[in-house]
């Protein structure tokens, strides 16, 4: 009863418009009432970022590596199995190479990282863009860096362009490995790592990500362009989207 009345009218008006059913309303509503999205952002979380449907999906390994089940259960609930990032430029992909791709996503992410973490949810802090570490003589990169205040550790994000390897959970598993022991301080949390690429097989992720000892998760991200068409035809204009988000930030200046 108090997240019912903790939202506006308008809120109710734009879930009830919205959202399909009940279960799915009473989701929103304790988004809201946990997360205050404006009147205005709610169409696009609900139709567009759809995160009913994909919060708490997302193939991990938390209960198994993070000893504090509550830890885990909260982590578990900050991540989607699937993002829409629809700030990055797709003009620029598919003209050049896989590593090359991935360079374009991450500059495009840094150049609208405020929009990257609104994606994400709340708590997150942009730490940096192919962070160097240097580990007994050999160089490692992360692509993105936050830390969230919410989980009191560091995230990592790895870009790929492409389908899911198991090569990626390897590579993951040795930055958060270097990060715990040499980046990170008393009073934090064991970092966590997210790989963020295109396509994954959700039951085979799983599966394979049993036996690792860091604790990690595999997402896939969508662009604009590859949106359902009559999804597009239900949502505001990219314009009128970009106004919104520009006047949020003022706002919030």
């Amino acid at each position: 009863m108090a997240e019912f009345l903790s939202i506006s009218f308008t809120h109710h008006i734009r879930i009830l418009e919205n959202a399909k059913d009940t279960d799915e309303r009473l989701f929103y509503i304790r988004y809201c009432h946990n997360y205050k999205p404006t009147t205005d952002d709610l169409p696009c979380i609900i139709k567009k970022q759809d995160l009913y449907n994909h919060q708490d999906k997302m193939p991990n390994n938390f209960l198994s590596t993070i000893p504090d089940y509550k830890q885990a259960y909260r982590a578990i609930r900050m991540f989607k199995d699937e993002y829409l990032l629809d700030f990055i430029n797709v003009e620029e992909l598919g003209m050049h190479d896989e590593d090359i791709d991935e360079s374009v996503i991450e500059s495009n992410i840094v150049h609208n990282v405020k929009n990257f973490i609104m994606t994400f949810g709340r708590g997150f802090t942009f730490s940096g863009s192919q962070v160097h570490y240097d580990k007994l003589g050999h160089d490692h990169w992360i692509d993105l860096l936050f830390f969230n205040r919410d989980l009191n550790r560091n995230v990592v994000f790895e870009l790929k362009n492409g389908k899911f390897k198991v090569a990626y959970l390897a590579q993951l598993s040795t930055y958060l490995r270097i990060l715990n022991d040499d980046d990170r301080r008393d009073h934090e949390e064991a970092p966590i790592g997210i790989i963020l690429c295109t396509e994954a097989d959700k039951d085979y992720v799983g599966y394979i990500m049993q036996d690792f000892r860091q604790p990690m998760g595999v997402a896939t991200y969508r662009t604009a362009d590859e949106m359902n068409p009559e999804l597009l035809k239900v949502l505001p204009p990219k314009d009128e989207l970009q106004r919104v988000l520009a006047e949020s930030s003022k706002k919030e200046e």
